[in-house]
């Protein structure tokens, strides 16, 4: 099955933006549906699709709103729109083409877990979604849709637009919490886990984008009817986005476990004329690189990427092809890290500067031999040691790509110069 329109049915249609438009293609009726259900049915029904978490992670939804605990405190939910990871934009696109979706179903979600306040936060360079955001969220006010008595249910909910500054740190759920509150954009140590202990210290619910805007389709057609499209354990479509060498990149909306060579082939249109695959970055710059080989045998899903040693995350495909050079890729995505590192735990703060040196020193032809397993040993002393991802985010696609393109670390420190694009000075390829 190529391609489908489940989640993104309506997505071409410019009127879908507006409250008018998106009511008349039954836009809030499953608002008013999910209403009338008992919280707890609907928290069953998004269990039962086997929807599980947009954003990266891949965790159960529903088993997550199922951890709230019953202590009669606040709850809050929060929407996870920082979109940070390098390669990812398909959140953008649902914000941009569909903003009261994910309203609906931020709304849907709020009432199965009881919480009456919500925010979405959203990265600080999304300007454009985040004003259409803020239209349709004074629509929805407006129609009675957001705030006191919503369409006489007697259910109370405010859901308001917070905006951050740019760090990728603040899509890490806890640090995304701390921006909210006012407080530097910093993890925090778990337990306890924010549908215990979030923000302002009460139960909290974060989810991304594109799992609250799936919510409407599964109370549509119910758990059992969301799992027509993907497999046993990865139900559903995904949103994925494509860049890199294709020929036509962009976001696209597959079942989950489509082979990842049709997407790139079929839905993409292939290669440049001429150009060969060689390696793929499944889900976003923290994931494992894929060889050519790999990428033939892939599914797109959680499982079978875990099963190649990479992971789905956050469904951003990066084409790479034989004009790539894979140590100025590494170079990018390194760099990225280390500017982007909190700077909170040590392994991370200094592992990530010192992984970006090593790679300078290759590419400006002042490295030694050595230098490649001081790579690796950096990397694997990075894993785990810190108290969000962001240092497994770095270490991962560096470990991936010297030891399956190791060839090419070699060659350029050996002859100071690109195996692929031989002498050419890389400030030149920069500026």
């Amino acid at each position: 099955m190529a391609e489908v329109k489940y989640l993104s049915e309506h997505y071409s249609k410019p009127e879908y933006r507006s409250l008018d438009g998106y009511k008349k293609h039954g836009g809030y009726e499953m608002l008013a549906k999910a209403l009338k259900m008992e919280p707890q049915k609907i928290i069953d029904e998004v269990k039962a699709s086997g929807l599980r978490g947009r954003g990266g992670a891949g965790f159960s939804t529903g088993m997550k709103w199922g951890f709230l605990p019953n202590n009669g405190e606040p709850r809050y939910l929060l929407c996870n729109a920082d979109e940070s990871e390098p390669g990812t934009f398909k959140d953008r696109v649902m914000m941009e083409k569909a903003p009261h979706q994910l309203i609906e179903g931020m709304l849907i979600a709020a009432f199965a877990v009881k919480s009456h306040k919500a925010y979405i936060y959203i990265r600080g360079e999304y300007m454009g979604p985040a004003a259409i955001l803020e239209k349709a969220i004074a629509e929805a006010k407006a129609a009675g849709l957001i705030g006191k008595n919503i369409l006489g249910s007697g259910f109370d909910c405010d859901l308001d637009l917070y905006l951050g500054a740019g760090a990728y740190i603040c899509g890490e759920e806890t640090g995304l919490i701390s921006s909210l509150e006012g407080y530097k954009g910093q993890p925090k140590l778990k337990p306890p886990f924010p549908a215990v202990q979030g923000y302002l210290k009460k139960p909290t619910i974060v989810n991304n984008v594109e799992t609250l805007a799936a919510v409407v389709n599964i109370i549509r057609d119910g758990g059992q009817g969301y799992r027509k499209y993907g497999t046993e354990k990865s139900a559903g479509t995904k949103l994925f986005s494509i860049s890199g060498n294709v020929n036509k990149p962009g976001t696209y909306e597959v079942p989950l476990g489509y082979k990842m060579i049709d997407l790139i082939n079929i839905e993409c249109g292939g290669l440049k004329p001429g150009r060969k695959l060689k390696a793929v970055v499944p889900g976003g710059s923290s994931a494992p690189v894929l060889t050519a080989e790999e990428a033939e045998r892939a599914t797109l899903d959680y499982e079978c990427l875990a099963g190649m040693g990479s992971m789905l995350g956050s469904g951003a495909i990066i084409v790479i092809d034989d004009s790539n050079c894979m140590v100025d890729v590494l170079s990018t995505i390194t760099h990225f890290y280390h500017h982007e590192s909190c700077g909170q735990c040590t392994p991370c703060r200094e592992g990530t500067g010192w992984i970006e040196k090593i790679i300078h020193s290759i590419i400006h032809g002042h490295a030694k031999p050595g230098d490649i397993d001081m790579l690796l040993k950096i990397a694997d002393n990075m894993k785990g040691r810190t108290i969000c991802a962001l240092s497994d985010a770095a270490a991962l696609p560096v470990l991936s790509f010297v030891t399956k393109f190791r060839d090419e670390f070699e060659y350029f420190i050996k002859e100071k110069k690109s195996k692929v694009r031989g002498g050419q000075i890389y400030a030149q390829l920069h500026h």
